[in-house]
């Protein structure tokens, strides 16, 4: 299967797991709790606030070396959406990917998640625990904070 055989599958919709595909074309499913669902709202709001124009998109899917992989919350800037658009999935990883970590997701696999993302052009990878703090990595090293929403707290 491939990204857009998922997204046409009328069996496929509405689901309540996160799908994405492995290298293998199989999908893998994660299922999200409510609360799951909060924090990526208050993350992509509060970017919104913060970023001055750009997009931001909740679910967004980008074509890695692993298969298509879903950021909870991604956010690029217009010169970023003017070269790809809103192609589904993105070549390309926004300049912001952030992933809410789930109970069900091992460390190694957000790790994992972290490098697929830089190596397909992210600047900033942000990890979102169970307790709405955020881990921020810039070209794979943690850093303090945000250089592209420098305004944007550590804290959901």
């Amino acid at each position: 299967m491939n990204w857009q055989d998922i997204c046409d599958d009328p069996a496929l919709q509405d689901l309540p797991y996160k799908i994405e595909l492995n290298r293998f074309g199989q999908i893998v499913m994660s299922p999200a709790s409510n609360e799951h669902g909060r924090y990526q709202t208050r993350i992509a709001a509060k970017l919104l606030q913060t970023m001055e124009g750009g997009e931001v998109i909740r679910e967004c899917s980008i074509d890695t070396t692993d298969g298509t992989k879903v950021a909870e919350v991604a956010c690029g800037s217009s010169a970023f959406f003017a070269q790809d658009g809103l192609v589904t999935p993105l070549p390309c990883a926004p300049e912001i990917c952030v992933e809410v970590v789930s109970p069900s997701n091992a460390e190694e696999e957000m790790q994992q998640k972290i490098q697929l993302y830089f190596e397909k052009g992210a600047k900033e990878v942000w990890l979102c625990d169970e307790f709405g703090t955020i881990e921020l990595y810039v070209d794979l090293v943690k850093s303090e904070s945000s250089i592209i929403a420098p305004g944007f707290s550590s804290n959901i």
